[in-house]
C-alpha cells in the first residue's frame, strides 16, 4: 500500500479490491465477508426464502421458460445457495454470482461465477449489501462552508483537506447532499449511482432490488457514515487492506439513476423505495408468534415456528435489519398497486 495522500474514493478502491485487497485477498479474509460482519443471509435462511418467493412472482409475470436470478455482490454465494434450495421444483432458473473475489470451492455447479452483471438476462437481479461497498469520495465543507474533497493516508488513515469540489460531484451534492456549515461531510454518491444504473441496465425485463443501509435526501447525516469492519466490530476506517469499508447509501439518488437508465432505454420502469420490514412483511415474513395452542397438538412443530418467529423478528427488528432500505425496480412490468 502507498503511503500517498489520495482521495477516499482512489484510496478505498485500492484497500478492498486491488490484488492485495480486503476482498480479494485469500491472507487477509479467508472466510470473506462472513467472517467479519453479518448480514441478513447469514441472520436466517428466511431471507433467502423470502427472495426465492420474489424470483417466483417474477418468473410468473414474466411467463418464460428460464429466469435469471442475479446476484450482486455475492460473497461466497451464500444467498444463491439459499434460493435454489428455496425455489419450487419445475422452476428453471440460471443463477449468477457477480464477485470481484475468486469462485468458492464446492459451490453449486449451476451458479456462473462472473465479475459483472451478465445483459441482456430477464428475471431477478439482486443486490444486498453491495452498494456500501462501492468506494466514493468524501467531502468536508471548510471553514468557509465551501466543500473539499477529504484526501487520506493509507498507512494509519489520518485526513486533510485537498481541492475543492467542482464539476460532476459539486452537482450531484447539490442535488442529493448540500454542504454548508464547516465541519459538515458527505460521500459523493455519483459512482453508486452509476454502478446501480448499470446493474439495473442489464435486464431486459424483470425486476432489480438494492437492499443497505441508507439514508434519503432531509434526514442525511451531518458528518458523514464512513466506517470499517473487522472480524465483527467496527472499526476506525483505514484503507490498508485490514478492514472493511463502508458507508451508508443516497438510495434515493441510486433510485433516480436507475429509473432514468432503464427509461432512456425506452423500457417502461416504476420504483418503489421502502423498508426491509415491509418488504418481507409482504414476502411472508411476519415474525409473529405461532399460537400457543400449538405447543400442545404439534410440539415439534411449535418449537420450529417459534424458532423461525425468533428468526424472522430479527429481519424485521426496528432499530436493525428492519430498517435496511429496499430499492425496487419493475423493469418492463406494470407498477405494484399501492
Amino acid at each position: 500500500m502507498t503511503d500517498e495522500w489520495r482521495g477516499w474514493r482512489e484510496a478505498a478502491q485500492a484497500a478492498l479490491y486491488g490484488d492485495e485487497g480486503f476482498y480479494r485477498s485469500p491472507v487477509r479474509s479467508p472466510e470473506g465477508p462472513a467472517g467479519h460482519f453479518r448480514t441478513s443471509v447469514h441472520a436466517s435462511p428466511l431471507f433467502a426464502t423470502a427472495v426465492a418467493r420474489l424470483l417466483t412472482g417474477i418468473a410468473r409475470e414474466l411467463d418464460t421458460g428460464t429466469v435469471a436470478l442475479v446476484d450482486v455482490g455475492a460473497g461466497r454465494g451464500e444467498l444463491l445457495t439459499g434460493v435454489l434450495a428455496a425455489l419450487p421444483e419445475g422452476l428453471d432458473v440460471t443463477p449468477y454470482a457477480v464477485e470481484v473475489a475468486a469462485r468458492p470451492p464446492g459451490l453449486d455447479p449451476r451458479i456462473e461465477w462472473c465479475a459483472e452483471p451478465p445483459a441482456g438476462v430477464a428475471g431477478l437481479l439482486f443486490a444486498n449489501e453491495w452498494l456500501d461497498n462501492v468506494p466514493v469520495e468524501v467531502a468536508e465543507a471548510d471553514a468557509e462552508g465551501v466543500p473539499r474533497y477529504v484526501h487520506v493516508r493509507a498507512s494509519d488513515g489520518a485526513e486533510r483537506l485537498g481541492s475543492a469540489v467542482t464539476g460532476a460531484d459539486a452537482a450531484w451534492l447539490e442535488r442529493w447532499w448540500p454542504l454548508s456549515a464547516p465541519g459538515e461531510r458527505a460521500e459523493i454518491g455519483r459512482p453508486r449511482d452509476a454502478a446501480w444504473a448499470g446493474a439495473v441496465g442489464s435486464l431486459t425485463a424483470g425486476a432489480a432490488v438494492a437492499v443497505d443501509y441508507t439514508h434519503v435526501r432531509g434526514g442525511r447525516p451531518p458528518f458523514g457514515t464512513l466506517t470499517g469492519f473487522r472480524g465483527g466490530r467496527e472499526v476506525r476506517p483505514v484503507p490498508d487492506g485490514s478492514c472493511d469499508l463502508t458507508a451508508h447509501v443516497a438510495l434515493d439518488a441510486c433510485a433516480a439513476a436507475g429509473a432514468e437508465a432503464v427509461a432512456e432505454a425506452g423500457i417502461d420502469v416504476s420504483t418503489e423505495l421502502t423498508d426491509q420490514r415491509a418488504a418481507l412483511r409482504r414476502l411472508g415474513v411476519g415474525g409473529d408468534r405461532p399460537p400457543l395452542s400449538l405447543a400442545t397438538t404439534d410440539p415439534a412443530g411449535y418449537v420450529r415456528a417459534l424458532a423461525a418467529a425468533g428468526e424472522a423478528a430479527e429481519l424485521t427488528a426496528r432499530g436493525g435489519l428492519g430498517d435496511f432500505g429496499w430499492l425496487l425496480h419493475r423493469v418492463g412490468l406494470p407498477a405494484l398497486p399501492p
